[in-house]
């Protein structure tokens, strides 16, 4: 696997969820929980509306920016574990995070959502091309970074983009 360089990365993550963002602004809270269908992924459909891709996007987010501050701290996150890294496993781990996101009113899951992105922003700007400092840089944590963070079979760090079929466009 090639690693994007670091720049590219998180230019791509920040596009992607402006991407999202963009598409559901200014939606009411009926309008974004209305039916849609966003294209399939890799794993299938299970995503019924706006508002389920945004919990989709978001839950994947969450587990991929905790295996980047568990890679920080010298530990393997339990979405690494092989018995997580399976088809069915991601298909029922989808699933779950999209219903869980249905509990949500949509100015809540939005604002999750945006928490979860300036959190990911706060980690990427501890990055570097190269270490320095002792600290881990891209170098160091890049592949697994972009391993968390690339759909199977696809660019990497693009997801929202995917599911809107926008990813031709960018």
């Amino acid at each position: 696997m090639d690693i994007l360089p670091f720049d590219e990365a998180r230019n791509r993550l920040r596009a992607d969820h402006e991407l999202l963002l963009t598409r559901v602004a200014d939606l009411t809270e009926a309008e974004l929980a209305a039916g849609y269908r966003p294209a399939s992924g890799p794993l299938g459909d299970f995503c019924d509306s706006l508002h389920d891709l945004v919990a989709h996007v978001l839950m994947w987010d969450e587990i991929s920016l905790a295996v980047l501050t568990e890679a920080r701290a010298g530990r393997t996150h339990w979405s690494l574990d092989p018995r997580w890294e399976t088809p069915e496993a991601g298909r029922r781990l989808n699933l779950a995070g999209v219903r869980a996101g249905r509990h949500l009113p949509g100015p809540l899951l939005l604002h999750r959502f945006r928490a979860v992105h300036d959190a990911i922003s706060r980690e990427f700007g501890r990055f570097s091309e190269d270490e320095e400092d002792g600290e881990p840089g891209w170098s160091g944590i890049g592949e697994l970074v972009q391993r968390a963070w690339t759909v199977p079979g696809q660019p990497a760090f693009w997801h929202a983009a995917i599911h809107l079929n926008e990813l031709a466009v960018l």
